[in-house]
């Protein structure tokens, strides 16, 4: 009987080796609904093949995320993938060590990979001046304009005709005020909303050099006489209790999901949330635009985030993250995430999928994100690309924080963010040059 069971334990002993999976580290910041939905990627990519086991880790907000997964490189044990904010680009390209190109990865594991099977404005975001794509787009979003339909109702508007323009949110929130609502309109991530896309939706710099495309050399110019109208108009609204700041980054969504907020510009990834958890009917509509501005609308700019590859781990471990990656750009893979969460269709075979599959007919809005990206971009429209880019962020929030509460005016609130935010970018060149 020993005998038996120290064969049986042999056998098992050997056998082990070859059944064991190489674990992916993955680090993520997707949290509630979007976090289901990472795990669940995970569960339908391990369950269909033997080899690898992806393992998603959330680690907090996006800034924290990429602090602690530079601290874990620089302790030889960061994880295999982490999940980048677009905000954070710049400074994952110059570090140079620390990464490598997903464009790399997935032809060293000899699996085919056409960046020109993703969308365009996708693509390029993520892409070297050399044509060598650096991360893998993942959860790209662009921001969107959500509305209550059953608060429009009561209130009297158009449920099937939501504002295209500032002057209409204005009137549109006048008339949501009147009938009840404390908070007709917030907004999330102001930067992103209110400057950064507003800049490229308007066919105006938000930095030099095409927003920094171009080169480190770059400055900020977000305060030109249509930045300050926008920013006294949305002061001016805050002051009448048309427009309620709810705080930095995405704090503003919960107050939409919940129906406090009637009306809320953020990115188009909140539509699952609101899908799943909101009690009102809800729609998805373009970004709104001053009229009288030449050139706009243009096209709003990229948000979300993509999939780094971290260095120093075997050489086996990145077959493994390569065919994930593969996995993930399957067009059904990348048609249901769409679908389920409101990102983009990061490539054209999983737009395409959607289309005809009738999901935009049966949902109406949610192409909204799609048409704004995928307008010709120009110059001023591309995208913006800028190194210590969260730090200028939360120099934006500091000053027009000050704005808000009225200790500044729109012009100084702008010219100071522009001043302290040029003190960064100086420093990134300096860090960064040769």
């Amino acid at each position: 009987m020993k005998l038996k069971l120290s064969a049986a334990a042999l056998v098992a002993a050997f056998a082990f080796p070859a059944q064991a999976q190489t674990e992916i580290q993955w680090w993520h910041s997707m949290g509630g609904a979007l976090g289901e939905w990472v795990n669940d990627l995970a569960k339908e990519y391990n369950a269909s093949q033997k080899d690898y086991k992806v393992v998603p880790t959330f680690k907090g907000t996006y800034d924290v995320s990429m602090t602690a997964a530079i601290a874990a490189f620089r302790a030889g044990n960061a994880p295999h993938i982490l999940q980048v904010f677009e905000v954070g680009t710049a400074t994952m390209m110059a570090s140079k060590g620390a990464i490598v190109p997903v464009g790399k990865v997935m032809s060293d594991a000899g699996l085919k990979f056409d960046p020109k099977t993703y969308i365009p404005a996708v693509a390029g975001y993520y892409t070297a001046p050399n044509g060598q794509m650096l991360s893998f787009p993942f959860n790209s979003s662009t921001p969107v304009f959500h509305y209550n339909k059953d608060a429009f109702k009561a209130a009297g508007l158009d449920p099937e005709n939501p504002p295209k323009t500032w002057p209409e949110v204005t009137l549109a929130a006048a008339k949501l005020k009147a009938s009840g609502h404390k908070c007709p309109f917030t907004t999330s991530w102001i930067s992103w909303t209110q400057l950064e896309s507003f800049s490229a939706w308007h066919n105006t710099e938000f930095a030099t050099k095409g927003n920094g495309m171009r080169g480190m050399d770059a400055r900020l110019s977000f305060n030109t006489p249509l930045h300050v109208r926008h920013f006294e108009n949305l002061g001016n609204m805050a002051k009448q209790g048309l427009f309620v700041y709810k705080g930095r980054n995405n704090s503003a969504d919960a107050t939409f999901v919940s129906g406090e907020c009637a009306m809320i510009t953020g990115s188009s990834g909140l539509y699952g949330n609101v899908k799943r958890n909101a009690k009102f009917a809800a729609g998805t509509a373009t970004l709104p635009y001053y009229p009288d501005v030449p050139g706009a609308p243009q096209n709003t700019v990229i948000g979300g985030a993509s999939l780094w590859v971290m260095s120093g781990r075997p050489a086996t471990d990145y077959k493994g993250v390569a065919q994930f990656f593969a996995y993930l750009s399957q067009a059904e893979v990348a048609a249901a995430s769409h679908q389920r969460t409101g990102y983009l269709p990061v490539t054209l075979p999983s737009f395409e999928l959607t289309d005809k599959s009738g999901f935009y007919k049966k949902n109406p809005g949610t192409d909204v994100a799609v048409t704004q990206m995928i307008r010709k971009t120009t110059d001023k429209s591309r995208g913006i690309r800028l190194g210590n880019f969260v730090q200028i962020r939360t120099i934006v929030d500091e000053e027009t924080e000050n704005i808000w509460s009225g200790k500044k005016t729109a012009k100084e609130g702008l010219d100071a963010a522009v001043q302290r935010g040029n003190e960064q970018l100086e420093r990134f060149e300096k860090a960064n040059k040769g």
